[in-house]
């Protein structure tokens, strides 16, 4: 870097103010995750966060210069709600790796909002619990046996497949939560148009009515389970060959 260029700023390096102050950057982000939940990334501005809390927006600035700080932070503290095994073990590799995957699938339909932003790159990912978890996840894969320059890509490979797949389920259900249906509705209700589309499918109407008593959850869930036990199975064989 050339002696007069300055450094990017983030909000990870920004001193913080003192706690004195009558709000806290904990409040702050707190406050905007509830927010988020209620009603969605569009939604969240520092002008409407500060309605939320009562506070004027300027007082939100002295904690976070903008929008796009104020989202580092709340992803991060939403990353914080994984618990990771504490050791990693040769033999018990794959089975911390699914609890993670499906833990992170998990968080991920409880803030739906949050899909979109975990496909982002640099400073999103510099926070202290998104590098705990990134961290935990390359001790299970070096754990497991991955070489130094593979692990990464062994990582990378599973948290894509997870991330896409609740990035759909997410936009999926909240579809489905602005009908005010509830899943199992919404599913009922389609299924007159897909029975009469599906006429000339034999094999869709045939996986479909195997699956007609199942709880729409249950689908996604088995669906889920299938696709991170293919995706590990292909990476247990990079070990074993």
């Amino acid at each position: 870097m050339p002696a007069d260029e300055k450094p990017t700023a983030s909000v990870w390096t920004r001193p913080r103010r003192p706690q004195r102050e009558q709000l806290t950057r904990e409040q702050i982000v707190a406050a905007a995750i509830e927010l988020l939940d209620l009603e969605g990334i569009e939604a969240l501005s520092m002008r409407k966060l500060g309605s939320h809390l009562n506070a004027a927006a300027t007082s939100l600035y002295r904690h976070v210069a903008n929008r796009d700080e104020l989202i580092q932070l709340v992803v991060d503290d939403v990353y914080g709600e994984l618990e990771l095994p504490a050791t990693a073990d040769r033999t018990q590799w794959r089975a911390a790796v699914t609890r993670i995957a499906a833990d992170l699938r998990a968080m991920t339909l409880r803030h739906p909002w949050i899909a979109p932003e975990l496909g982002q790159v640099g400073l999103v990912h510099i926070g202290p619990n998104a590098l705990r978890m990134s961290s935990g996840m390359l001790a299970q894969f070096e754990a497991a046996g991955f070489p130094a320059n593979e692990k990464d890509q062994a990582v990378g490979t599973l948290t894509a497949y997870v991330i896409g797949i609740a990035t759909s389920e997410a936009a999926y259900l909240s579809l489905i939560a602005r009908s005010g249906k509830t899943e199992q509705e919404w599913v009922a209700g389609l299924r007159p148009t897909f029975d009469e589309a599906s006429q000339q499918h034999p094999r869709l109407r045939e996986g479909d009515s195997a699956q007609r008593e199942v709880h729409p959850q249950q689908i996604r869930d088995d669906h889920f389970s299938y696709g991170l036990d293919r995706v590990l199975d292909g990476l247990t064989a990079r070990l074993d060959g």
